[in-house]
């Protein structure tokens, strides 16, 4: 133990990152987020002459968390790094590399409990026709951005999920596509004629012209960046960010917007719970169930507004 103990802060911290990407089979995303927040954590600790795992203690850890307060850093943000630096030490403890896991009584503040941000029926439609009327010019960008919004929008997949789409995971006949998703999880979700409409144009007149500017063009990509290559998280941002722009509301202008309000809209119109928990890949109902909340508090702002006795 005493061995384990004197390793090198960084080198437990890669040994942790390797376990939650190859054995737990984490997003790259979600490891990334680890990988940010402890490096920030070990930055501190070496700065306070901490640089053996086994110094690290529960004061080091309240002292990175208050710091970061001090700094003026969201309660949210906070509260995921003390997220990630809790699973850092019960991973150190329960492999040996330390002898207790210090994390276990740190506490952060909570994140504040937003609402995600749900566009309307008739917002939706306002986009899609002005997406259509861009792709209606045959210009190749125009159709990928009305395809990858009305897929995002029928199907309610993660933005990870749809820039790792390949073109054999679509069954065009049964209108389904396969996706994977978090922890390596396969599921087959559905997907509408309109969605299907626009992708199949996409394939036939826009696919190819973007494919034409690089010469390592991924042939098995289904969406492809500006520049030919294979449609990045962060060009699919850019492309929802410019259709949301103008939008009324607050909350988040990205890909996630689209997955929030279809789940919303399924709710809506009586889609069973669990079905709408088997559509967005949620490991559990819990996750699932926030957008009812949504749906509850549009209820309520209709009856304030329409009912004579609210």
């Amino acid at each position: 133990m005493v061995e384990r103990a004197e390793e090198r802060f960084a080198v437990a911290v890669d040994a942790f990152l390797a376990h939650v990407r190859h054995a737990r089979g984490l997003s790259e995303q979600t490891v990334r987020a680890y990988a940010n927040d402890l490096e920030q954590l070990t930055a501190f600790g070496a700065a306070r002459g901490v640089d053996r795992i086994g110094s690290v203690d529960l004061e080091l850890l309240r002292d990175w968390l208050w710091e970061a307060d001090q700094r003026g850093l969201s309660r949210s943000t906070i509260a995921r790094r003390s997220s990630s630096v809790r699973a850092f030490t019960r991973w150190a403890s329960e492999t040996g590399v330390l002898p207790n896991d210090p994390g276990v009584r740190l506490r952060a503040p909570k994140g504040s409990a937003h609402l995600p941000r749900v566009v309307s029926s008739d917002q939706v439609r306002t986009i899609l026709d002005g997406l259509a009327a861009r792709a209606a010019t045959d210009d190749a960008v125009a159709l990928r951005d009305l395809a990858v919004v009305e897929l995002l929008y029928a199907a309610g997949i993660r933005v990870s999920e749809l820039v790792g789409l390949d073109i054999v995971d679509l069954d065009r006949g049964r209108l389904t596509v396969r996706v994977l998703g978090k922890g390596g999880r396969e599921r087959v979700v559905p997907f509408g004629v309109p969605a299907r409409d626009a992708i199949e144009t996409w394939l036939d007149r826009g696919r190819p012209v973007l494919a034409a500017r690089s010469g390592t063009a991924e042939p098995t990509a289904l969406f492809l960046g500006d520049r030919g290559a294979r449609l990045g998280v962060r060009g699919a941002y850019r492309v929802v960010a410019r259709v949301l722009q103008d939008l009324p509301g607050e909350g988040p202008s990205g890909p996630h917007t689209f997955r929030h309000t279809a789940a919303t809209h399924l709710l809506d119109g009586g889609a069973d719970l669990r079905a709408v928990q088997e559509l967005l890949g949620h490991a559990s109902l819990g996750t699932t169930q926030i957008y009812t909340h949504v749906s509850s508090a549009r209820l309520r702002e209709v009856y304030r507004t329409a009912h004579p006795r609210a």
